[in-house]
């Protein structure tokens, strides 16, 4: 049996908690085969550490690179397969450079391709379609030469980065082995907070850092992201551009002398004119830099993407039109303070959610345009498929293979255009799931998600795979431009900056002040807390920033929120402390007052309790990151689970009764109210109930009406004008908002779907008709009611006027091109010669052409069958024609009566 996993703590040791499990340092200490017959100790734990060991890693000057370093190979697997990648990388650029060259001078294509044979009744070879080596060098030109040799020449230098990594990582290797005592085969069973849990440990007795006895988690934060904080902290400040990356942070003219220290010049105010200049034509020389090399640079990353995905295409060409997140994306959801790994995860969790919120928007021209590309293109390939069935000497054809796969990608890319059938539309509730992980979204989306302006900026953050792979492609010859248009303009707010921003850490050098999270500097005023009877009541806003100083869009205070949960041991500062623990209390007592807004298992909620939160989801998302955080939500979980069915009908705001009491009842749920929204507006990101303005206007109302009870009066309001206006919310001008909503607008106030607390911010006003608008001598006393509604029906359903004019137009083009399509086929194609049956030469080329007869061959061979079949599709087309015309003065109608009457524009893109 083993041995039970038993330590003695030390006499001076009493405060420690004898339920955590001791370090490995100290199980290496005892002795595992005399415990109980070890003499008694003077209480004094001796830990000995080898002296070389000691002199190796005692006082690191660069602190950064060495912590960088370590991420690296902890989260790429080790020194092995680290090496291996990038020894294989170099072995990459020498096949990608020399197959090139060797497609381009050494093969012989038009033996290749069968246009010159040295005799007609040999079979082609590989050999005998390549030049000799001697021909093949004499071909080569004065650019070819240039190429190869910088190739050869960024070879050298990618060999000596190879061997400088290998020294370094080796290093790295020998501190995890020996001072971390962590092999490489343990790496992926260790995550990065354990492995970080051992440096801090370490660091007492190998003091890598001498201007600190311990490091905390934030010091070790601060070194590896120190230059990748004070990217994300301009981006958060619109400093920067979008989509570039800095050629400024590292490299001889960075702004820092070292990686820890910021030059000096940089913190006198009195140069930031002569370094913005200086900034602005170091700049220039980067942009002409890359202007020069840019043909180079974009010929390769040609010929990496072409290597790299050529194969995938041509296998799933479908790829392209999945999504990733993009490059400003990632920088602009990234938290401060964290690591690549937690973005990585973070993003990971919202990628499905992202990708079924996207997916439920559909451009309804462009699916018109799909579906009808779909049918041509589908129909030419299942012909040439089924000809390929019957005889395979087809595909000896000239071009039908490449006709295929051209048709086979076609089909696929326009596919993604054409909506699903079964889709479920709850775009609110799928942005709420988006929310939970990225927690980061424009105020102004609030209650807008059905609409297509969100949708289309959100697609900037999650860009179609394509899009992506054309900004890498293309990045080459935009860069110098962004630089010296974009960038350049902007060196001396980037000097600024550096210069108020930055402050020098005891033991980490110069950091960017947006990294200490730091809430009374550069929190958000609408993101603190207020004085309330649910908070301490001598707690008081902390924040002393203006606009410049405070960050953006809640970056301070959903930084430290998330750093707080992935670091659980860190000792924050009181005021942060403070500010974390009203947080944690506001978020409590929400909770408690949040009910099961959409049953388990449900397809827009399909969450069960707090499935209809965002802060319920981000909760849920985060219940993994510490014991506390968890224990909260499993508490809150648990109390809702003991709600009755009659709390659950209840609407936030009970009805008070006509009396004292009643008003007094009343101006207290009044005072709850605002401090619950002091606490919404505080998470204006949408991290409450309120993310979902109206969950009405996307669920159906089902038994709103259950309690049979009539409008009662609240306040001085009716429930019905507050029916009335609630329906009113979340509506715009465009039809594709609730178009595919089912159910009334408006709720009852007491049923279910009223309790999600779906309280109005903007009133919307009915619009006001002038007679000359409503054009009554147009409108009044429409005869057939009958076929006027179910025209607005039809209007309302298939997206406005040009979208079905646009469907009908092209069912029209669909019949000629099915007819004339199938009389080609069965008259106009010479099978013998297409099936290799009636060649005259068998070493000629079979070309498309060759298969097919003349105009007037082909006529002739039409019988009466033909004519006749003919005859009759040309009257229904033309049936069809007129059928088209008269739909086009009937809903051109219906489209006038949208735009003047009901005041709602024909938005279909």
């Amino acid at each position: 049996m083993a041995k039970p996993d038993v330590s003695y703590s030390a006499l001076n040791n009493e405060g420690r908690n004898p339920f955590v499990q001791p370090s490995r340092y100290e199980q290496d200490i005892e002795d595992s085969d005399n415990d109980e017959e070890a003499p008694p100790t003077s209480g004094i734990v001796i830990h000995v550490a080898p002296e070389a060991g000691k002199a190796r890693w005692n006082h690191i000057e660069d602190l950064d690179s060495f912590f960088s370093r370590m991420y690296c190979y902890h989260q790429k697997h080790g020194f092995w397969v680290m090496m291996l990648q990038e020894f294989f990388e170099l072995g990459q650029f020498i096949i990608v450079v020399a197959f090139t060259s060797f497609l381009m001078h050494c093969v012989d294509y038009p033996v290749l391709f069968g246009d010159k044979r040295t005799n007609g009744t040999e079979k082609i070879t590989i050999p005998k379609a390549l030049l000799s080596g001697s021909t093949c060098i004499a071909t080569f030109g004065a650019w070819t030469w240039t190429a190869l040799t910088l190739s050869a020449l960024f070879w050298f230098f990618r060999l000596i980065k190879f061997l400088y990594h290998f020294i370094q990582f080796w290093d790295i290797k020998q501190f995890f082995n020996i001072a971390l005592k962590i092999e490489d085969s343990e790496l992926d069973n260790l995550t990065w907070h354990e492995v970080q849990s051992r440096i801090r440990e370490v660091q007492s007795e190998q003091q890598m850092c001498i201007h600190k006895e311990q490091l905390t988690e934030l010091d070790i934060y601060h070194r590896i992201l120190r230059f990748k904080n004070y990217t994300v902290a301009m981006m958060n400040k619109n400093i920067l551009p979008a989509k570039i990356r800095l050629p400024f942070l590292g490299g001889p003219w960075s702004p820092f002398e070292n990686n820890w220290h910021l030059r000096e010049d940089f913190k006198r105010a009195n140069l930031r004119k002569d370094l913005a200049t200086k900034l602005s034509k170091q700049i220039s020389w980067v942009a002409l830099t890359n202007l020069i090399l840019c043909p180079l640079i974009f010929l390769w990353q040609l010929m990496y993407f072409f290597f790299n995905y050529a194969e995938l295409l041509k296998r799933e060409p479908g790829k392209l039109g999945t999504r990733c997140w993009s490059q400003y994306g990632r920088l602009y959801l990234r938290h401060l303070n964290e690591l690549d790994h937690e973005l990585d995860a973070r993003l990971n969790r919202a990628y499905r959610p992202a990708v079924k919120y996207m997916n439920s928007f559909s451009s309804p021209l462009m699916a018109v345009i799909a579906q009808n590309v779909v049918f041509i293109c589908g129909g030419v390939l299942s012909v040439f498929l089924v000809l390929t069935v019957y005889d395979e000497d087809v595909m000896q054809v000239q071009h039908v293979l490449t006709i295929i796969s051209i048709l086979t990608a076609i089909v696929v890319i326009f596919r993604a255009f054409i909506p699903e059938e079964n889709m479920i539309w709850c775009p609110e509730q799928l942005l709420t799931a988006v929310l939970a992980h990225v927690h980061y979204l424009p105020v102004t989306w609030r209650g807008k998600a059905h609409t297509s302006h969100v949708r289309d900026q959100f697609g900037q953050l999650f860009q179609y795979k394509a899009s992506y792979l054309l900004n890498e492609l293309f990045s080459p010859l935009v860069t110098p431009f962004v630089l010296l248009c974009s960038l350049r303009p902007r060196a001396l707010d980037i000097v600024d900056f550096f210069r108020n921003f930055t402050v020098s850490v005891v033991g980490v050098g110069d950091v960017c002040s947006f990294a200490q999270m730091d809430i009374r500097r550069h929190g958000n005023p609408d993101w603190q807390l207020t004085p309330s009877t649910e908070a301490e009541p001598d707690f008081m806003p902390t924040c002393e920033t203006n606009q410049y100083t405070q960050a953006e869009h809640g970056k301070t205070e959903l930084s430290l929120m998330h750093f707080t949960k992935t670091n659980p041991t860190w000792k924050m500062p009181e005021e942060a402390k403070k500010f974390v623990q009203g947080i944690t209390k506001h978020a409590v007592n929400d909770l408690n007052r949040t009910r099961i807004s959409v049953a388990p298992g449900t397809a827009c909620g399909g969450g069960g309790f707090l499935g209809g939160t965002a802060m319920g989801e981000s909760l849920m998302s985060m219940g993994s990151l510490g014991g506390d955080y968890t224990s909260i939500v499993q508490s809150v979980l648990r109390q809702n689970q003991t709600l009755n069915n009659s709390q659950m009908g209840q609407s936030f705001f009970h009805i008070p009764t006509h009396t004292a009491a009643g008003v007094q009842e009343q101006q207290q749920q009044a005072a709850a109210h605002q401090v619950t929204m002091d606490f919404e507006r505080m998470l204006h990101q949408n991290l409450t109930d309120t993310s979902v303005p109206l969950r009405s206007t996307l669920l159906t109302d089902i038994a709103e009406d259950e309690d049979g009870t009539t409008t009662r009066s609240v306040g001085g309001m009716t429930t019905s004008t507050i029916h009335g206006r609630l329906g009113q919310r979340g509506m715009s001008s465009s039809l594709r908002g609730v178009r595919r909503r089912e159910g009334s607008m408006e709720l009852n106030p007491n049923g279910i779907l009223y309790s999600l607390r779906c309280l109005p911010t903007n009133d919307v006003q009915p619009a006001e008709l002038a007679p000359a608008d409503m054009s009554l001598t147009r409108w009044n006393h429409i005869e057939d009611l009958d076929s006027f509604f179910s025209r607005m029906y039809c209007y309302h359903q298939k997206h406005g006027f040009w979208v079905m004019m646009l469907q009908e137009f092209f069912e029209l083009g669909q019949f000629i091109i099915v007819v004339a399509f199938t009389s080609y086929l069965m008259h106009c194609v010479n099978y013998p010669v297409l099936f290799g049956d009636g060649r005259k030469n068998v070493t000629d080329k079979v070309t498309i052409p060759m298969a097919l007869y003349s105009g007037s061959t082909c006529i002739a061979t039409f019988g009466a069958w033909t004519w006749t079949a003919l005859t009759l599709s040309a009257l229904f087309w033309f049936f069809r024609l007129i059928k088209f015309l008269y739909h086009f003065i009937q809903f051109w109608d219906i489209k006038q009566f949208f735009n003047i009457a009901l005041k709602i524009e024909d938005v279909s893109g």
